[in-house]
C-alpha cells in the first residue's frame, strides 16, 4: 500500500482559495492541482467551518464592546444633563 500525501497549509488554502474566492468549480480546481474533488470538498468545508466560528466570535467579541459604549454614552448623557441644569441654577443666582 502506498504513503498518504500529505500537503502544506498554504497549498489546501490557495486551493480553497481558488474555490470560495476566485468562485472557480471545485472539480477544475481539482484537476488542475491533481487533488481529488472529494479532497478539496473537505478542505473547504474545513476552512467554512472554522471561518464561520471566528465570525461568531468577533460578533460575540464586536457586541460586548457595543454594550461597553452604550453603557459609557448613557452615563455621560446623564453628566451633561446634570451640568445643564446647575448651569442654568447658577446662571438664575447671578
Amino acid at each position: 500500500m502506498g504513503k498518504r500525501k500529505t500537503y502544506s497549509q498554504s497549498f489546501k488554502a490557495k486551493a480553497v482559495n481558488m474555490v470560495v474566492e476566485e468562485g472557480r468549480r471545485s472539480a477544475e480546481v481539482a484537476r488542475e492541482l491533481g487533488i481529488s474533488s472529494n479532497l478539496l470538498y473537505n478542505w473547504k468545508c474545513r476552512y467554512l467551518e472554522n471561518s464561520t466560528e471566528l465570525d461568531t466570535r468577533k460578533t460575540s467579541s464586536n457586541n460586548d464592546y457595543l454594550r461597553k459604549l452604550e453603557k459609557e454614552v448613557k452615563r455621560l448623557k446623564e453628566e451633561r444633563d446634570i451640568l445643564k441644569k446647575a448651569a442654568i441654577f447658577f446662571a438664575g443666582e447671578a
